[in-house]
């Protein structure tokens, strides 16, 4: 069995250093007529609009998101009142179709309504020494990502990297498949993914590539930190410039008739498998 070794080249482009990057990932207009779900980005100054329950109520809880607007009807008020007490921000009561006005037709807003600050990734050299990170190469599907969030979340995930370009648009879904977890997975965006694991391993990551056909099962790999686990799109899989990046090439052992799983669901198998034992 072989592994691929990634290239050690210097003066490449730092990515993650200096200003934290800004969490673009997803990011779609704001007005009526945007796609249901639960965070989008906004036309004015940026804001991040979020709204149902879970991504509300989490990014209330969340002491990193700043607060500037919370739209609330009485029922939902109420369930934040006893859910969570007292609120950082002092929520507008209104009725259900002063949000629906702001949202269109078809977002499903629970009658939770809110605009904040985007949240910042991480840089590079902030990572802790035992950081388990996912790379994302050209996942576009914003179901996918959003419930490929909600695992890292759930595994308790450093950040996830992606590219500016390539990404999903429609923040809406995304983060009401993510159900939350965008407030505890922060996202670090990159120009170019190949640039960024070179830095990553030049830093000790070990970088895990998710490819049906390797030649190594993510048994014979084990456990690692750092680690990086960098997944590709269903049908293409990773480029050729991504696999040259990794360290190994690494499969789930199937033994059924289906040699082949959701993203999400092969993210959860693979950090399972490969995130060190508490």
């Amino acid at each position: 069995m072989t592994t691929r070794q990634g290239p050690r080249a210097g003066g490449q482009t730092r990515f993650g250093a200096g200003k934290p990057a800004q969490g673009r990932f997803g990011q779609s207009k704001g007005g009526a007529g945007r796609r249901p779900g639960a965070e989008a980005q906004d036309d004015r100054d940026g804001l991040t609009i979020l709204y149902g329950w879970h991504p509300v109520s989490e990014a209330l809880r969340n002491p990193k998101r700043a607060l500037i607007k919370l739209l609330a009807t009485e029922n939902a008020a109420l369930r934040l009142a006893e859910e969570i007490g007292v609120l950082r921000i002092t929520p507008e009561i209104v009725k259900p179709g002063a949000i629906t006005g702001l949202l269109g037709p078809d977002a499903v807003h629970q009658g939770l309504y809110l605009e904040a600050e985007p949240l910042a990734g991480p840089a590079f050299d902030a990572l802790p020494d035992d950081a388990v990170l996912l790379a994302l190469d050209q996942i576009t599907d914003p179901h996918n990502v959003g419930a490929i969030v909600r695992t890292a979340a759930a595994f308790g995930v450093t950040a996830i990297v992606t590219t500016a370009r390539h990404s999903p648009t429609v923040t809406g879904v995304l983060a009401k498949s993510a159900s939350g977890g965008l407030e505890h997975v922060p996202f670090v965006v990159v120009r170019n993914l190949a640039e960024a694991l070179i830095e990553l391993g030049e830093r000790g990551f070990t970088r895990v590539g998710l490819d049906s056909e390797a030649p190594e099962t993510l048994d014979a790999v084990g456990p690692r930190a750092p680690l990086v686990v960098v997944l590709g799109a269903e049908g293409k899989g990773l480029r050729q410039r991504t696999r040259e990046c990794c360290d190994v090439m690494a499969r789930i052992p199937f033994r059924g008739a289906i040699q082949s799983l959701n993203v999400s669901n092969a993210a959860a198998i693979t950090l399972y498998a490969l995130m060190p034992r508490a």
